[in-house]
């Protein structure tokens, strides 16, 4: 821990220096990438620092322990023991912030929702999770829009796409990915039985072209008429884009702009983000650093979450969570359940280091 610590000041002191250079001071890329991680080490370094004080003092201390002054060594033994106390906080809280961090938090972030098992109940799920994430969204003061959607006439999404954009948007929403499922009585339901629905999400930090770089050779791009349920938003002209990435085989459809280049720029945008997911989920496995818990790392095949209308019950399944307040959760409040999803990521990264 000790080493680590000089490591980063010595780190931080030249990141310092290089702020006044003039060189970066007249490059302004090159300024702003190191004025980030000046910020990102400053809470790391005033930590640090009152650690080494904190270590200095248990030395002096320690080393009066050794004379023969009793009433020297009865103050110094006392002071010792609040000491080290100090010593076990201060490294906890020293541990969370030597985390790696993951560079993609600050990403914005596409969303992509689909109806499963469980038919118009299940799209119509799709609808409520889709107005949940925005009223969390609205919460956070984050911005939204919708890229793509596919409705059903019952108002509920066969498939919905949209982008958030704000501060450490990937970082909250990532824990999001996966299967949500629904236990309630459905509106279409003449019977009242309680039925079990589920939707995926997946959800995939914006890719920029410096990112990920596509081959124009490895598209096709087709184009046609746009459609909606019940004859919505059917358009005259072939405005809707279907882009295929050959080699991957990822198929991204954008038809909810009026104009051609719009939809296009959209679809490409969801087939940028796409690949990177792919490229990273790769990365991983090849590191072996997919963890059992599946907190955080997508996977759309875990059942994540449960939904239960009858009991007023959320229930997270990744961490044993669960919430009496479905109606408020669905509201948009979401803030206690990622908190608690990211907390236990943490943990979760502890261990492993």
């Amino acid at each position: 821990m000790l080493d680590k610590i000089k490591e980063l000041i010595s780190k931080y002191d030249v990141i310092t220096k290089q702020l006044g250079d003039a060189d970066i001071l007249s490059d302004p890329n090159k300024y702003s990438e190191i004025a980030k991680q000046h910020h990102d080490l400053e809470p790391i370094i005033k930590k640090g620092k009152e650690y080494l004080r904190l270590i200095s003092q248990i030395e002096d201390d320690e080393a009066i322990l050794e004379i023969d002054d009793e009433d020297l060594k009865a103050i110094a033994k006392d002071e010792l023991e609040h000491l080290l106390n100090q010593q076990v906080e201060l490294e906890k809280e020293l541990k969370l912030l030597l985390i790696p961090k993951d560079p993609r938090d600050n990403k914005n972030t596409i969303v992509e929702i689909r109806a499963g098992t469980g038919g118009e109940e299940a799209a119509i799920f799709a609808a409520d999770l889709y107005r949940m994430y925005i009223h969390y969204a609205e919460k956070k003061a984050w911005k939204h829009k919708i890229l793509s959607s596919n409705e059903t006439g019952s108002g509920g999404f066969k498939e919905i796409i949209f982008l958030l954009q704000g501060g450490k948007v990937f970082g909250e929403m990532k824990f999001e990915a996966g299967v949500h499922r629904v236990q309630r009585v459905p509106v279409t339901e003449a019977s009242g039985r309680i039925h079990t629905s589920a939707s995926t999400v997946a959800v995939l930090p914006e890719a920029d072209e410096i990112d990920i770089n596509i081959d124009p050779e490895d598209i096709r791009i087709d184009t046609f008429r746009a459609s909606g349920a019940g004859g919505q938003h059917v358009n005259k002209t072939e405005s809707a884009i279907r882009i295929t990435h050959i080699p991957s085989g990822i198929v991204v459809t954008c038809q909810d702009e009026k104009s051609q280049h719009k939809n296009r720029t959209a679809a490409m945008k969801v087939l940028r983000s796409r690949l990177l997911a792919l490229k990273t989920e790769k990365q991983q496995a090849e590191r072996a650093e997919v963890r059992k818990s599946m907190i955080s790392t997508g996977d759309r095949s875990a059942k994540i979450r449960t939904y239960n209308f009858p009991q007023n019950r959320v229930t997270d399944h990744r961490i044993d969570l669960t919430l009496y307040k479905l109606s408020y959760i669905l509201d948009g409040n979401l803030g206690e359940l990622i908190e608690q999803l990211r907390l236990a990521d943490q943990m979760e990264k502890l261990k492993s280091d």
